[in-house]
């Protein structure tokens, strides 16, 4: 059957129209470009930000479902193939293991099989499991070195080869010190809370073997560092306070030895510029968290929403949008790293593995822990670790982005993320974070119930402007005098 001319017309008119109009709301799905795309393509839309996209991801990563991401666990393998399949979609590509997006870092396993002992010598004392220690996280089933100890409180000195260090001070930096330690080469660490109890709850006798096993899942890498993290009870803290510096410490405990994995997911957008696509840029997060715990309030699943689920979104997020439009001139990676909570082993292994050589990554902006406004700076405003270390920050706010220094240098988030693995191998690696100090860090209630989407899309729709100049630019960060680790 012919339709007449006129009609035809018209159809198509209102065709365009509708097209128009979708696409001018930048509808998830058609503001997609085809990932063989070329710079000749005009964009198909201003991109802007996907309000329901951020949610999607928050509420899959964040939920119960996912058990907390436990750092090396099937929960964080999980937690990488959703990734993995958000960056195919967006037209990303994978750039890991055998053709896939995942890189898998190897990990040995120590289990204990009997409870440890903590002996500190010439006086033979003995700290007891259960009652004055636990374990965290171990590399070796026996360990030993003289006594060094520090307080996150006070200037830190830098940690001695071989030294078992006792850490004392704030908790939310204690913990991070210790595992920081491990790169200094220590043989282990103990961290210490003088708010704890006199010894820890319902273990006053000793743990039975079953709950030995449970409680705790020690984990290494094998990439070359020691990471054996002890927790003291106060009244520990307090006994081993009183010992001088030096005294020998021997930790023993019989372990059978399985492997495992840490999971990473890294994808690649080539860059359309001759000149530039030598240049990258990357963009990173880590997808785990604290895993299954000890209860809270009743709770035992530790989300992870604000930390570290929110910075993974938003890698997502920015992946989706510079995926929307032209092909940046630069190249563009996106990786999230697992197992940050046990000593950034991903980003290191990642460090190791790059897509590219770390000599062609200009930059690297970690994202971490910005589902929450910082009452210490402007609603929805984000900071910058390290900011007078690099001239990346300024630059960046110059160009539109809502970015302002770290107010709290003394809390040294500058070496409490994975920019720090890279950092330290002479990458300009800084991270954006709006974490204001809140109550729920590291345990049950970070969870979804407690994210300020209003704040988490104000605050990422302030980046896509500045974001999308840096990886159309040519420049290329620099370290201050005095400020590359």
């Amino acid at each position: 059957m012919k339709v007449p001319l006129p009609r035809l017309r018209a159809f198509r008119t209102l065709l365009m129209f509708f097209a128009t109009a979708l696409l001018s709301q930048n509808h998830p799905i058609l503001s997609k470009r085809n990932s063989q795309a070329g710079p000749e393509h005009a964009p198909l839309a201003t991109p802007r930000l996907c309000t329901s996209c951020i949610r999607a991801h928050m509420e899959f990563l964040a939920s119960d479902a996912l058990r907390g991401r436990g750092s090396g666990t099937a929960d964080e393998l999980l937690s990488a193939t959703y990734v993995a399949s958000e960056l195919r979609a967006y037209g990303v590509e994978p750039t890991g293991s055998d053709g896939s997006y995942l890189q898998r870092a190897s990990l040995i396993r120590h289990k204990l099989t009997a409870a440890p002992k903590l002996i500190f010598s010439p006086s033979a004392g003995t700290l007891i499991y259960g009652r004055d220690f636990r374990v965290l996280h171990l590399t070796q089933p026996a360990f030993s070195g003289p006594l060094m100890k520090v307080n996150t409180d006070q200037d830190m000195p830098a940690f001695k080869p071989g030294a078992v260090v006792l850490i004392t001070g704030g908790e939310k930096v204690a913990r991070q010190k210790a595992f920081s330690a491990a790169a200094q080469g220590v043989a282990g660490a103990m961290v210490a809370f003088p708010e704890e109890p006199e010894q820890f709850e319902g273990e006053d006798e000793g743990p039975s073997l079953p709950d030995l096993l449970e409680d705790q899942d020690p984990t290494v890498s094998e990439l070359g560092r020691n990471r054996n993290v002890l927790e003291l009870s106060a009244a520990a803290a307090r006994l081993l306070g009183n010992v001088p510096d030096g005294t020998i410490l021997h930790f023993e405990g019989p372990a059978t030895t399985e492997r495992g994995n840490v999971w990473n997911t890294v994808g690649i957008l080539r860059g359309s510029d001759p000149k530039l696509r030598d240049s990258a840029v990357l963009f990173s997060a880590h997808l785990d968290h604290l895993g299954i715990g000890k209860p809270i309030n009743g709770d035992n699943i530790y989300n992870g929403a604000d930390d570290d689920a929110s910075g993974v979104t938003a890698v997502l997020e920015l992946a989706r949008v510079l995926c929307a439009g032209p092909r940046p001139r630069r190249t563009v990676i996106f990786a999230l790293f697992g197992g940050e909570e046990i000593g950034e082993l991903g980003s290191t292994y990642f460090s190791q593995h790059p897509p590219l050589s770390l000599a062609q990554i200009a930059t690297n902006l970690e994202i971490e822990m910005v589902g929450r406004p910082d009452p210490s700076v402007p609603d929805d405003e984000l900071w910058l670790t390290g900011w007078r270390r690099s001239n990346l920050g300024p630059v960046l706010a110059a160009h539109g982005a809502r970015l302002v220094g770290d107010p709290r240098p003394e809390q040294n988030f500058f070496r409490r993320s994975d920019n720090y693995i890279l950092a330290k191998k002479g990458v300009v690696a800084q991270t954006i974070s709006s974490y204001g100090l809140h109550g729920d860090y590291h345990k049950p209630s970070d969870d979804l119930a407690h994210i300020d989407f209003k704040h988490m899309n104000a605050a990422l729709g302030s980046l896509l402007r500045s974001v999308e100049w840096l990886v159309n630019s040519a420049f290329v960060p620099k370290w201050n005098e005095g400020g590359r680790p």
